[in-house]
Formats: C-alpha cells, structure tokens, sequence
C-alpha cells in the first residue's frame, strides 16, 4: 500500500504524489481521509467521481492552491491548471491570466533599449515568449484577441481556450484539467481531443465528456472510501463496473432469498417447538406429575424454546445488516421518474414555423444563411454551431421574448419550459421544500409534495435545505421534480448545454427522465453522446455571418 511506503524511497520518475491525505471543509466535516495518490510522468488519468465527492478541490490540491490538513504532497513539477470556473479571472488581462505579462512586458522594454537587470531577469532568456503567444492563440482560434484584452470580455468558450493556449505557452510537465470542454463548441472540442492524444503532457482530468474520458488511458474513481484505479479508458470502466453491479445483484438476491428462508426456518421450528410442548404438558397432566416437578418441566421448555429464539434471532439480524449494506450499494437512478400530465399533445402539430429569419443590429446580420425551420409537436432537435454563433439569440425568438429582423416566424400559443445551465428558474432564496410548494400548481397536499421529493432523493434532511447550498446535479433533479407537481406538462422543453455542471451518473438520471418525457424538446450541447442517448437526430446549424 502506499502508505507504507517511504517518500524518501520512491522512484525519482513519479510525476506526483499524495500520501495519507486529511481535508476538512470550513465547517469541519472530513471530504477525504488518509488518501493516497500516485501519478507517473505520461499518465492520462480521467479522475471522475460523484458531484459533491470533491474532485475540484482534489485537483487545487494537486496544484497547490489548497492545503490538506494531514499528509504530504510531492510534486516533481508546478502544475498547469485549466479552470472549470473563471469568475476570479474576470479583472485581468488575457496576458495576466496566462501569467506572461511580466515577461512581455520585460521583453518590450529590452528591445526598447531599456535592459535593466530587473528586466533580464523577469524575462529570463524566454526571448520567443510573444511568438509562441501568438502561436498558441492562433492554434486556438483566438488570434483576434488582444492579449492585453479584459478575460471578463470574453465567451465562456473563449475564456476556456485562452486558458488551453497555456498548454501550449508554458509547455508544463503536469497538467490538471477540470471539465475543459463545457463551454467548448464542435470546432474546439476536436482541437482538444487531438491535443490529448498527441500530448506527451502528464494529464489529470476531470471531466463527464465520454469522448474525451475514452482518450485517457485509465480511470480514477473518486468515493468516500478513497481512490480506486480502473487500468483502461471510460468504456472500459463501465463494463468492470457492470461486471461488478451484476454481480452485487446477485448477492443481493441471494441474500434476500436466504433471509426469506432463513425467517421460515424459524417459523417452522418454533412451530414445532410449540406442539412439543403442548404434548408434553398434556402427558404429564394425564400421568398426574406432581405441581413442582410440572413447573420444573415447564421452565426447561421455555429456556429451550427461548435459546432457540435467540439462535434464529440473531441469524436472521446478521441477514438483515448484510442485506441493508447491500441495498444501499444499488443505484438510484431508477427510482425518478416523470409521470408528467398530457392533455394537449397532438402529434405533428405546428408549434413554431420559421421563414428565412435573420436578425442583427443595422445593417449587420447574424446568420450568412436565413434560417428556414419548423418544430412539430413530439419532434426532437439540436441547434447546432460554433460560439458566438446565435443559438442563445435562436432560443430566444423560438420562445418569443424576441423578434427576428427580418422573415417571419409564427407560432402556437403553448406551454413552454426553458432550462438554461444554470438552472435559473429555480429560486436560491428558498429552500428545496418551498421551491416544490411554489411549483405545486396542482392540489398536492404536503405530503405528497414530500413523497415526490424523496422520489428524486431529496429525503427529510434535504427539505429545508437552501437552494442555493445545492450542486449542479441537485438543481437538476429538483428542477426535473418540480415538472411532476404542475397539472399540465410543458408541450415545448428548450435545454440550453443541459449537461455542463452535471456529473456522469447524474447525466444518466437526466437523460432517463429526457426519454420519459413526450413533448418537444429543442437542445443546445456539444454533447454528441447525449444527443444520441435522447434519441435526437435533427438539427438547425446557425453558421455567423463574417
């Protein structure tokens, strides 16, 4: 085990690693205990894990931005980071983000004549730092950016390139990426792909894109037990795990077969018992036994019959333990479902009719190609196209908040739902309980509103739970409850990148509920495996007039 194993005595080769590691949250409570972690130069390594089990924080422990309370980190490199979040980026300058603005700066003013020891040192050698900045944001697809440009002027998917274009600046030993490709288009995420697999770079990933965790070379499960390393890429994983779910069923069902048994068992002898001791009595009364010597009898019987309670008691109390210990293993998933209510759903009904739409400001248009389209009631499509290229701006005329400039689009007075990524309908000012209530457009009485929030895994320790203490997966779930609780369900469901801040197993949950539901469903995601799971074969490509 690695804990027994002296830092002192390990291999010079080992990239990075973490022994017997304690982390507590601000509130005290233990997110990792005694963990260990060993890293080699070259490895690809998806880390993948639970929402909430502590994958971020795992990583700004491997690059130093977090302390553990116990253990010791080894690092043989500083790690690059790529960010899942950028929001403490937004005050600085591209140059800054990517911490090379010194050194540009230093370089400016040497050829200026200005070669201070100040600036020699800041630069320190690195004369082909502006080229290879140029380079790498070009090779990105940013080379319109200036690099003195504010980070909080940019997209999502640009913000999310700037910081790849590091990889390839600062040309890091160890690199940690944490969900890279949620804000990325079609164009960027097969740049990301190919990079992967050509990298020399040692990789950790966080990540629930299942194209990009099948090009890592192994899988590292975090849970509340530790790390458990799968040698093979995602697919792989899934199938051990199958293996291994299949076979925890089997025991399961055993188990319950022998307590079943078990329980029987016990009936039946102390049936037997019982009549035993019944005959008994009655032979001992016809033989005219003597008031003590019937008593003394008796009590013999009891003891006898009670040991024998206490044996089978104490078999069928082992069997139930094991049995709820097995039970707790089992996934959710299948537990949620939607029972949502149609009333007014009519298959290939006209719901919106678009032609040759365009928009834009002036006398600049969005789209290269007016867009000619129509959704029909129970039809599955995708908008598809790069950043920046007005699908948000498509959403928005389909849902009738806006008109397009130019074209016309008619639609039909529905009930339509729009979920954005960051679950904005649901209220953080409220807790998970009044969230429900206020969803609850129907006569549910409040247990249950409960009953159905249990459902999808929000138990009695959750209901007074504020919304805004919950995690992507959570407001997922809840968001997905809240549908169940209205009278009617919406005829047209608009999910904008629905699977950005969802971890994988809550993905499956989204994608079974998806596939319950019967109404329309428009989707944006650069997630072509999601699509193909909720069965979405259409698509409107938007393509930005340039």
């Amino acid at each position: 085990m690695l804990s027994s194993l002296s830092l002192f005595t390990l291999k010079k080769e080992i990239m990075l690693i973490l022994q017997d590691i304690t982390y507590l949250h601000p509130n005290k409570d233990a997110l990792f205990t005694s963990l260990n972690l060993v890293v080699n130069p070259h490895d690809k390594i998806a880390l993948i894990g639970a929402n909430g089990v502590g994958k971020s924080t795992l990583l700004k422990i491997l690059s130093g931005q977090l302390c553990p309370l116990t253990g010791v980190v080894k690092a043989k490199s500083k790690a690059y980071v790529v960010p899942q979040l950028f929001g403490q980026f937004n005050g600085f300058t591209i140059a800054q983000a990517l911490q090379v603005d010194d050194k540009l700066q230093a370089l400016t003013e040497i050829l200026a004549g200005n070669a201070t020891l100040e600036n020699m040192e800041l630069l320190d050698d690195d004369w082909t730092i502006e080229e290879r900045c140029k380079e790498a944001m070009a090779h990105w697809g940013l080379a319109a950016l200036d690099l003195n440009q504010q980070l909080s002027t940019l997209s999502g998917g640009q913000k999310t390139r700037v910081f790849l274009t590091g990889m390839v600046i600062h040309q890091p030993e160890l690199v940690l990426l944490d969900e890279p490709t949620n804000h990325l288009d079609d164009w960027s995420r097969n740049k990301l792909y190919a990079y992967i697999q050509s990298t020399k770079q040692t990789l950790v990933v966080v990540s629930h894109d299942r194209t990009l965790l099948n090009l890592l070379a192994s899988v590292y499960e975090l849970n509340k037990n530790g790390i458990t390393v799968y040698g093979g890429n995602y697919d792989f994983y899934l199938l051990q795990k199958t293996i291994k779910q299949e076979a925890l069923n089997q025991e399961f069902k055993s188990k319950e077969k022998t307590l079943r048994k078990a329980k029987e068992t016990e009936r039946e002898a102390l049936e037997r018992q019982q009549k035993l001791d019944s005959r008994g009595k009655k032979k001992q009364e016809k033989a005219g036994m003597p008031t003590i010597v019937m008593n003394s009898l008796r009590n013999s019987a009891e003891r006898s019959t009670s040991k024998m309670k206490g044996v089978h008691a104490e078999k069928v109390g082992n069997l139930t333990q094991e049995l709820s210990r097995l039970r707790s293993a089992l996934p959710d998933k299948d537990q949620m479902k939607l029972d949502l209510v149609y009333t007014r759903l009519f298959r290939g009904k006209p719901l919106v009719t678009a032609k040759g739409i365009n928009f834009g400001y002036e006398d600049k248009l969005l789209w290269k190609q007016p867009l000619n389209f129509q959704l029909t009631s129970g039809q599955r499509i995708a908008i598809k196209g790069l950043n920046g290229s007005g699908k948000t701006t498509l959403i928005k005329m389909i849902l009738g908040k806006i008109e397009p400039r130019f074209g016309t689009m008619e639609r039909t007075a529905i009930h339509a739902l729009y979920i954005d990524q960051d679950y904005s309908l649901i209220d953080d000012q409220l807790t998970v309980y009044e969230l429900a209530q206020k969803y609850n457009t129907g006569t549910l009485q409040e247990h249950e509103i409960k009953i159905r929030l249990s459902r999808f895994l929000f138990n009695s320790s959750c209901w007074d739970k504020p919304c805004a203490a919950l995690s992507g997966g959570e407001k997922m779930r809840l968001m997905l409850c809240t549908l169940t609780m209205q009278q009617q369900a919406p005829e047209l469901m608009v999910l904008d990148e629905p699977t950005n801040n969802l971890d994988l197993q809550n993905i499956e949950i989204l994608t079974a509920a998806i596939n319950e539901y019967q109404g329309t469903l428009v989707v944006v995601t650069h997630d072509a495996h999601f699509l193909e799971q909720i069965n979405v074969a259409d698509a409107i490509v938007t393509i930005r007039d340039n």
